[in-house]
């Protein structure tokens, strides 16, 4: 087997606009829906979430706003 290629850390932000994000939000809980691997491309970079990825909702405040993310994490063996 061969060894999986090391992958340089990242941390992007990535604004999109309004219809977009609600394109991949429809793709995302489609492929979660059916149990399907779900495919994206951010900053130029694809990525493959396994339908096995773990979710979780995160909500934070502080004085200047609130934020919620929507996350899925994943091991890189799966």
């Amino acid at each position: 087997m061969a060894a999986r290629k090391k992958r340089a850390e990242r941390d992007i932000d990535n604004d999109v606009s309004r219809a977009a994000f609600v394109t991949k939000l429809r793709r995302l809980a489609d492929a979660l829906e059916s149990g399907k691997r779900y495919r994206l491309q951010v900053a130029g970079e694809r990525i493959s979430v396994p339908p096995s990825a773990r979710l979780s909702i995160e909500h934070e405040r502080d004085d200047d706003g609130e934020e919620i993310e929507f996350q899925l994490s994943w091991s890189l063996d799966d």
